[in-house]
């Protein structure tokens, strides 16, 4: 397996360089892990936890640098290479069948020799593996009759049930009541006690001190540190992770009139996923939607949309009540959706410009079944002149297109259909910088004529550039509104990672 190097760690990953199609997700990216520890892997949206966490289990190779698992230098070409070694990872999705049993999805893959199912011993040995955990839990039970915390346990049996060594929680406590937990952090405990090194990803910076030994930080593919937990604050801990130079200069003031009126209004929304969201959006203003992945925020959009089906709350728009059901109804009422994955849900990349420009208007280019094309012709080129597509002709494939003016093309098609309200999800991702400013430039022109804009981002440089206020998600939650006058990243980063069970006066998140 490698060299052996003696070394205090169990696991070591050094120097791991990672590039995508010229992105550097990580840039010489190094951690290590004693037996008995919990080490939190800490960072923003992006900063490359996720890679790494891949590039350890096997997901992803390495494009250079070292991973040392007892001294040895290893390299797992699979999950199942990694999970034999004795290295687990126990997902926020987690990874259950619900038809089976507890025992059976345990130990799936290892039930027995040859063809037969050796359910009595599955049986029994899952639950040896529960009395280790401190935990009842009956093998026999089906998955879908657990609650999420209890099938998290049954992810972790299935973890130590291969002798793990090494075992990542991701974002373990997502979904999970305050209860299960405690029980969560006293399994853990556990696990620390048999020697069992743990690499905790966490958004909840109030868990992160009540769990873990030591915190590393990535920051835009990068290693800003690593440090004793008892050593750190909250606020060193975002200082850390947002510790960026702002390029940007961020909006100072407001340029919506306090009087300017509401034209769309979210009443206790919500669904799965989202939890009594309310606000308002004001004619003309650009509210900015920030959170860390998992949020919810591009889920309160699809909800608005009627994408997706709430469970409850209302709709208002314009002072009426709005029965959204579906991205039809939205667009009868005037809302328009730029989603974060263009490509997949904004375009039709093999037709050309000026039939994506026209898609969500459709009916107003055809009579008695046929198609105007001189008026659809007349139409993309006014708005590839007023918004600057750039491109030879309106009958170019918008798979030829650049990002940034895909972007602009998926923006005309909703001011073709004169929607007043805007959502755009991640506006400027994968595009350049010189194609950020320009779709910059159209969202303030577009609030200027009065449309008003939902902007969600995961880039805070970006939301305090154009944000006239910005809405701050956690967990499915609304946390905070801030007016951009009294936003920063470190108040943002804040509301982002509170538990949203807490209620937070502003002194503290100010602190």
């Amino acid at each position: 397996m490698g060299d052996i190097r003696n070394s205090p760690y169990i696991l070591e990953m050094v120097d791991i360089d990672k590039r995508f199609q010229g992105v550097h997700a990580l840039n010489n990216c190094s951690i290590n892990l004693k037996a008995g520890e919990v080490l939190a892997l800490m960072g923003e949206n992006g900063a490359g936890k996720s890679t790494m966490v891949k590039v350890l289990t096997g997901i992803y190779k390495a494009d250079s640098g070292d991973i040392l698992y007892f001294g040895k230098k290893v390299v797992f070409k699979t999950p199942k290479a990694a999970q034999i070694a004795g290295i687990s990872i126990v997902h926020q999705e987690l990874n259950l069948m619900n038809h089976l049993t507890v025992a059976q999805n345990i130990f799936i893959g290892r039930e027995g020799k040859g063809f037969f199912l050796d359910e009595k011993s599955i049986v029994r040995k899952s639950a040896e593996l529960f009395e280790r955990l401190g935990v009842f839990i009956d093998p026999n039970e089906y998955v879908k009759n657990l609650t999420v915390g209890k099938q998290q346990i049954v992810e972790i049996a299935k973890a130590i049930s291969f002798d793990s060594k090494v075992i990542v929680f991701d974002e373990p406590t997502a979904t999970l009541t305050d209860t299960e937990i405690d029980v969560l952090f006293d399994i853990i405990n556990e696990l620390k006690s048999k020697g069992v090194g743990i690499i905790y990803i966490s958004h909840r910076l109030d868990e992160i001190k009540r769990i873990t030994d030591r915190v590393t930080v990535l920051r835009d593919g990068e290693l800003v540190g690593t440090k004793n937990t008892a050593e750190l604050e909250i606020h060193d801990v975002i200082h850390m992770m947002i510790g960026r130079v702002t390029y940007e200069p961020p909006k100072q003031t407001s340029s919506v009139p306090e009087d300017a009126p509401v034209v769309l209004e979210v009443e206790n929304l919500n669904s799965k996923d989202v939890h009594d969201v309310s606000f308002k959006l004001h004619k003309g203003e650009i509210l900015g939607f920030a959170g860390l992945m998992g949020a919810g925020r591009t889920e309160v959009a699809r909800l608005i949309f009627g994408a997706d089906k709430r469970t409850r709350g209302n709709i208002i728009i314009d002072g009426k009540a709005a029965n959204i059901r579906s991205p039809h109804d939205a667009v009868k009422r005037g809302i328009g959706y730029l989603s974060e994955d263009r490509k997949r849900f904004g375009l039709a990349v093999d037709m050309s410009i000026s039939n994506n420009m026209i898609l969500a208007s459709l009916n107003d280019y055809t009579s008695v079944g046929f198609i105007n094309e001189n008026k659809i012709a007349t139409t993309s080129n006014e708005y590839v002149d007023k918004i600057d597509v750039r491109t030879p002709s309106i009958s170019q494939i918008v798979k030829n297109l650049s990002g940034g003016n895909q972007q602009k093309v998926v923006i005309a098609k909703w001011l073709i259909r004169n929607c007043d309200i805007l959502i755009f999800d991640e506006p400027t991702r994968g595009i350049d910088v010189g194609a950020k400013s320009e779709i910059y430039k159209l969202m303030n022109a577009l609030a200027e004529n009065g449309k008003s804009i939902i902007m969600i981002s995961s880039e805070l440089p970006e939301l305090l550039r154009m944000s006239d206020r910005i809405l701050v998600m956690c967990e499915g939650s609304h946390t905070g509104t801030l007016p951009i006058e009294e936003a920063d990243q470190h108040s943002i980063m804040t509301l982002a990672t509170l538990n949203s069970s807490i209620n937070h006066t502003e002194e503290e998140i100010k602190q």
